[in-house]
């Protein structure tokens, strides 16, 4: 009996105590280019699988105008387009060093057109732990979360002014065209 509650005792406390090791040696992977832990992206997934499923709201694409089309362009611009990358451009140099790389949502295998459109709301508005994907919900409105979201689940078949909409620089273009000049600085005479 003292054989087995020794064995269990060191049991319990082996694994714990050489995880502490593990990590404290420096020898835990958290560079971008190291290999995942045993397990790190079956949990990962399957966690956000199934926290997915049970809170993404449900809504019907087919209600989004070519106008929210054009705001979410607008929107992805902004603030998705330097991960996530646009129509017919190569990934940023930041994205390829990310870990998990982020899918460029532009591209055949980057598409998210057969997601649910809530399943990619959910995404935009509370991130993804661990993979650099920020949530939004304290930034953008809900409509704007909404609009982006339905952009990027049309992305393979969007109509010819918002494609144009997410130019490169297109937002700044626009944003320049409709901003009034600066005032023209004076300068102060010297004495």
């Amino acid at each position: 009996m003292k054989t087995f509650l020794i064995g269990l005792i060191l049991g319990v406390l082996i694994p714990p105590v050489g995880f502490y090791v593990y990590v404290k040696t420096g020898m835990i992977p958290v560079a971008t280019a190291d290999h995942p832990m045993p397990f790190e992206q079956t949990l990962a997934n399957d966690g956000l699988q199934a926290r997915l499923a049970k809170e993404a709201p449900q809504k019907n694409l087919s209600t989004f105008t070519d106008a929210d089309l054009v705001g979410g362009a607008q929107i992805y611009q902004t603030n998705c387009s330097f991960c996530h990358g646009l129509p017919g451009q190569p990934a940023s140099a930041a994205s390829t060093g990310m870990f998990p790389k982020p899918p460029q949502l532009f591209t055949a295998d980057g598409y998210v057109t057969d997601d649910p459109v809530g399943v990619t709301y959910w995404k935009v508005s509370h991130g993804i732990r661990l993979t650099g994907m920020p949530g939004f919900r304290t930034t953008l409105g809900d409509q704007q979360m909404w609009q982006v979201s339905a952009l990027v689940a049309k992305a393979d078949k969007l109509p010819p002014a918002v494609l144009d909409a997410l130019r490169p620089n297109a937002t700044s273009a626009a944003a320049s065209s409709a901003a009034p000049a600066p005032p023209a600085m004076s300068t102060p005479a010297v004495h």
